[in-house]
């Protein structure tokens, strides 16, 4: 069961159950929307003050908030403290990240604006951008073919199922297969790339016995990594353990949740890129398995050169409902 917090007036699950919790005050958030949009005419509920409509998505475990701000009207300068407050877990409805739905600039179907969990934005997310491709289709924004515009770039996603859908991400535009990096005195073998433009970081580490390690341990480990001098951007760690033949367990320590999350899309890309480019995979089909499941990556190569990365796995729509959070910040 989804534990969302007592902010939350209105819930409707996946299986278009309805749940009314107890009337709540909503000054605060009226106050919070003239702040950031003024004073406009908004919907209400049930004849109250305005609230915000939110879907709550999963892609294999790495959770999102989704807003639409086609009809949210609200200003981009909210969304950094917004971001940090609805991700709050406990506090609020909780979640790796924000997606916020904008109108296209560049001939995309729509645009997606992505908030990290402490606020800052990110160039893209790959199991966000899967779950907006669903968003998307289930609202009319596209069809099953889309054109998502990021800050990193177009993304193209395509529905498979009703759950299934896969995107192709921004392409390597920095790959580094040998760069290795020292961290307390230990020297680790480090890949490092960087998808579309501008580029998002990540590094690439094999930790074998990874699915066993401590951790606290790992932890330790990501963080210091993820903010070492050889990132000058930060990076997103990728620890990785080839366990057997069509076996790849990975474990992502998420610049910007500063933290591990239970499975990176643009992460999962960047192991499979490092590893086909390596021979060690064939590229076709490589699948990652992660704390959230399983994702498949596609590799697409021209010699020492990655022409098309794709990823593709399950969706997961656990709550569509109003946001009351009478904390938002003023």
């Amino acid at each position: 069961m989804l534990d969302l917090a007592p902010h939350v007036l209105q819930i409707l699950s996946e299986f278009d159950g309805h749940i009314l919790l107890e009337p709540l005050n909503f000054a605060p958030l009226a106050a919070w929307h003239a702040a950031c949009i003024g004073n406009e005419t908004r919907s209400t509920f049930n004849g109250r003050e305005p609230s915000m409509q939110f879907w709550k998505m999963n892609g294999a475990g790495n959770d999102f908030i989704i807003l639409n701000n086609l009809q949210e009207g609200l200003s981009a300068d909210c969304f950094p403290a917004l971001a940090r407050r609805l991700c709050e877990r406990r506090l609020s409805i909780g979640a790796d990240g924000l997606m916020v739905v904008e109108r296209p600039q560049s001939g995309g179907d729509y645009r997606m604006l992505f908030y990290n969990s402490d606020g800052s934005a990110g160039e893209m997310c790959g199991n966000g951008a899967r779950c907006i491709c669903r968003y998307g289709y289930e609202i009319g924004l596209a069809g099953e073919l889309q054109r998502v515009e990021t800050t990193a770039g177009l993304v193209t996603g395509r529905r498979i199922t009703r759950r299934q859908y896969k995107i192709e991400l921004n392409r390597p535009t920095t790959l580094r297969l040998d760069y290795p990096v020292e961290v307390d005195g230990m020297t680790y073998p480090c890949s490092y790339v960087e998808l579309g433009d501008p580029g998002l970081p990540h590094a690439v580490v094999p930790f074998p016995g990874l699915r066993g390690r401590p951790e606290a341990e790992l932890f330790a480990l990501g963080r210091k990594l993820r903010a070492h001098p050889a990132f000058p951007k930060g990076a997103n760690v990728n620890f990785f353990d080839v366990e057997g033949p069509g076996r790849i367990w990975e474990r992502t320590f998420e610049r910007g949740v500063e933290g591990f999350t239970y499975a990176c899309g643009t992460g999962t890309g960047s192991v499979a890129a490092v590893l086909t480019l390596q021979g060690a995979v064939s590229g076709r089909a490589v699948a990652v398995q992660m704390t959230g499941g399983e994702l498949v990556v596609d590799v697409e190569r021209r010699g020492s050169t990655v022409e098309h990365l794709f990823l593709t796995g399950p969706t997961n729509l656990v709550a569509k409902g109003e946001l009351t959070d009478e904390e938002l910040p003023l």
